[in-house]
């Protein structure tokens, strides 16, 4: 139903953004008994599943695919040809169901979650509005799941040139034929190679951070950068766009970096970071501050708020802006709001986190240089990620580093990354180690099988000397 359309409501929760976060709580909360009000005024199902994470691995899958089997003697001529570029595209658009969330909005009816349509905000204590429409008020609890949106630097004419950001290159119609991507970070550099497998003749990257994935351990940078290399995709490190000007209405972009170097492009793309969607949902009604990450405690309430019916998911809180973390948030938030116990508190790093490039760079937990800087013990193992038999049947030229980093003094893993092609499958039992805290002496009695890729863990065991 629309917002015009609702008298005022009462219900147990109000949760405003139907991202997935927003969906896994208003979900985790209905299936309990609870009478549970969801808004969004966008597509239910939010950024990841329309403009982000799924397109955006779809579009990778071809060049992949196509990747893999060149590595492989006796196929490798085989796959020979281009990327189908039309299909690759039906494709997107199926996966994204052509941007049509008719299927979502049954799977709110099925749950018995009411649907309002509209730009949700907070209207005081335990209260949202929609779009200027009727007051909603919660029993129980308001969930805030506004997520983020892209950033657009202050750029001198870049603003003017018509960017894309992540929602466009997603969304795309044909290939440009020269790409220029701003920021070396996941987003930036996922979409810079998929682009370049699907046929772009020319892609710029241009990071302003000496490094690619600066948040990442420093030899999974290097490693990304090298295979771009080797595939034509140019890369300009520490390094920013000055001005930017397009040549008419439809003419090439003139990029020019601080270098002095200008860059021509027919589409530039602008993935320089996110900020939380927060500046108008109402915070300042509840004495917050608005345009800022709501913070929140270890069981998802926000901070500052009397009585504890506030609660934030996802993005808006700037904890850790990736899908899964935004569900497991929502699903500890649920638990709090239903009275289910809560053991301990939300992890906050334990974040597991993959950048699907090629090489995938796979993480989870602390890099080595953040356990330092905590203090703690560090040792560090490095082995090669394409060093088993495992990898050697998949093809050549499969190499990588997996690292492991072991808090001395406890004895377990505070930290892994694991660098290499299609690996991103053995990222899970690195999280689980690192968030159960598994002894290293344990998790030598967890034999992988033979000839696995995860065979890397036995390697690495050994480094370890056990």
């Amino acid at each position: 139903m629309s917002a015009s359309e609702s008298a005022e409501l009462e219900v147990d929760v109000v949760v405003v953004g139907g991202g997935p976060a927003g969906e896994v709580a208003a979900g985790r909360c209905a299936d309990r008994g609870l009478s549970v009000v969801l808004v969004e005024a966008e597509l239910v199902g939010g950024e990841c599943s329309y403009w982000g994470c799924i397109p955006s691995k779809t579009l990778l899958r071809p060049g992949d695919v196509l990747a893999a089997a060149r590595r492989v003697p006796g196929a490798a001529a085989a796959a020979d040809g281009p990327v189908d570029v039309a299909a690759a595209f039906a494709r997107r658009d199926y996966m994204t169901s052509s941007w049509d969330d008719g299927g979502q909005e049954r799977w709110l009816a099925e749950h018995g979650i009411g649907l309002l349509r509209g730009s949700g905000r907070l209207a005081g204590p335990r209260r949202a509005a929609v779009d200027g429409g009727p007051a909603v008020s919660a029993r129980r609890a308001v969930v805030l799941a506004t997520g983020s949106s892209a950033v657009l630097p202050p750029v001198p004419g870049l603003a003017e040139v018509h960017p894309w950001d992540n929602r466009t290159a997603t969304a795309a119609k044909e290939v440009p034929a020269r790409l220029l991507v701003l920021g070396g970070g996941a987003v930036g550099l996922e979409l810079a190679q998929a682009f370049r497998r699907l046929g772009a003749a020319e892609v710029t990257v241009v990071e302003g951070a000496p490094r690619l994935l600066a948040r990442e351990e420093p030899f999974a940078g290097e490693e990304v950068l090298a295979a771009f290399e080797r595939e034509g995709i140019a890369v300009r490190l520490g390094t920013r766009l000055a001005a930017a000007r397009r040549d008419g209405t439809d003419g090439p972009v003139r990029a020019t970096l601080d270098s002095g170097e200008e860059v021509v492009a027919d589409e530039v793309l602008v993935a320089a970071g996110r900020r939380p969607r927060t500046a108008d949902v109402g915070l300042e009604t509840v004495g917050l501050e608005p345009g800022r990450p709501v913070a929140v405690d270890d069981r998802l309430r926000a901070v500052g708020v009397p009585d504890g019916w506030l609660f934030a998911v996802g993005d808006c809180t700037g904890l850790a802006p990736l899908t899964h973390m935004g569900k497991y948030q929502a699903r500890v938030a649920a638990d709090v709001i239903t009275g289910r116990d809560v053991r301990d508190r939300a992890s906050r790093d334990v974040v597991s986190r993959v950048t699907f490039t090629d090489p995938q760079v796979c993480a989870v937990g602390l890099t080595a240089s953040e356990a330092r800087a905590r203090g703690v013990a560090v040792r560090v193992i490095d082995v090669g990620t394409g060093d088993v038999p495992g990898s050697y049947v998949l093809g050549e030229g499969l190499a990588g580093t997996t690292r492991l980093v072991v808090d001395e003094d406890a004895g377990v893993l505070v930290g892994a990354t694991i660098t290499g092609s299609g690996v991103q499958e053995l990222l899970h039992s690195a999280t689980v180690a690192v968030a159960a805290r598994v002894p290293l002496d344990e998790l030598r009695h967890a034999v992988p099988a033979f000839p696995t890729v995860a065979e890397v863990w036995l390697h690495a065991l050994e480094a370890a000397g056990l």
